[in-house]
């Protein structure tokens, strides 16, 4: 924890998302966080008021797009508007989970794409940059005209693995697309990967197909980005055991977990399922097989390297 950041310019503000984090956010880095109120009209619209000068300040907002998710997109979009009608000099957006990002493509014909609305809508309003971690496909950064900061859990999901000591690794995708996040991890762990070949007939429905690499008697760690409804995850350790796998672990970087998620991962053959605090757990999803590990540090790292112009890459060796 920093004891104290003096650069006044640096001001934090949060909404309702996560203020867990971002009150973790602030202590590492040694601010206190902006004083801003948010209450509703009687018809459900969204009020916020500023308590505090911003007039030319750096602001940095902490908000990530979860559950609900409609409703934190539009209090991010409130308070953007806000800061920029109050005079600060820049709305550095920080959205440890990107919502809408799923749909980052037209896989079918008559499909919105709207991680790049998102974009859009977030530019438009007024945010001159925006600090994410891991996006559900990199490309994403590309739908910004502004500066955006992609940062990376897999250092912090890596050495929480290593520290366990576990023997026989093998780091599992699951899926095609998630091949480049499973070799990161592998590469820290000096340990093969594998991949789980599978298809998806709608949305949050999957099918596991084939698993390439070898698994029996290894311990096998699944990494993937997002864990929803958890599907995916409690299929590929069925999978994986049945083909010989000695234990099961998962990581993700986004807890979602929602409708039958915490039941799934509850009876599923996964050992431990290690997460990080980018999305507030609910009480209900607190279950003891589930780890959180905080990103605090590496955000509040990049906030401060981000203010004094300093290189962010380095958060990633």
């Amino acid at each position: 924890m920093s004891s104290g950041y003096n650069d006044e310019s640096l001001q934090l503000f949060t909404l309702n998302s996560n203020k867990e984090l971002a009150e973790e956010i602030a202590e590492h880095i040694g601010v206190p966080l902006g004083e801003c109120t948010v209450t509703k009209f009687s018809d459900g619209e969204t009020q916020i008021n500023i308590e505090e000068s911003v007039r030319g300040c750096d602001v940095y907002v902490i908000q990530s797009t979860s559950e609900p998710v409609n409703e934190n997109i539009m209090e991010l979009l409130i308070l953007i508007d806000a800061l920029t009608r109050a005079s600060a000099r820049s709305v550095n957006i920080v959205m440890p989970y990107y919502g809408y990002a799923r749909q980052d493509r037209k896989a079918r014909s008559r499909e919105p794409i709207t991680s790049k609305l998102v974009a859009n809508l977030l530019e438009t309003t007024g945010a001159d940059r925006v600090v994410t971690l891991d996006l559900h496909a990199p490309q994403i950064q590309g739908f910004f005209d502004v500066p955006i900061d992609h940062l990376q859990a897999v250092p912090l999901l890596s050495e929480y693995i290593k520290e366990k000591d576990l023997q026989d690794l093998v780091i599992v995708s699951p899926d095609h697309g998630g091949v480049i996040r499973a070799r990161r991890m592998a590469e820290r762990l000096n340990a093969p990967i594998g991949i789980i070949d599978k298809r998806r007939p709608k949305p949050n429905v999957a099918e596991v197909m084939n698993i390439i690499g070898e698994v029996e008697g290894k311990t096998v760690v699944i990494i993937d980005d997002i864990i929803d409804t958890a599907g995916t995850m409690q299929l590929a350790a069925d999978a994986l055991v049945d083909q010989g796998a000695k234990e099961v672990y998962a990581c993700a970087t986004h807890p979602v977990l929602s409708g039958p998620a915490i039941d799934r991962i509850q009876n599923s053959k996964i050992k431990e399922l290690v997460v990080t605090n980018s999305i507030q757990l609910s009480e209900e999803k607190q279950i003891d097989k589930v780890t959180q590990l905080s990103v605090a540090p590496l955000i509040g790292e990049a906030i401060i390297r981000i203010h004094e112009n300093q290189s962010v890459s380095i958060l990633f060796d």
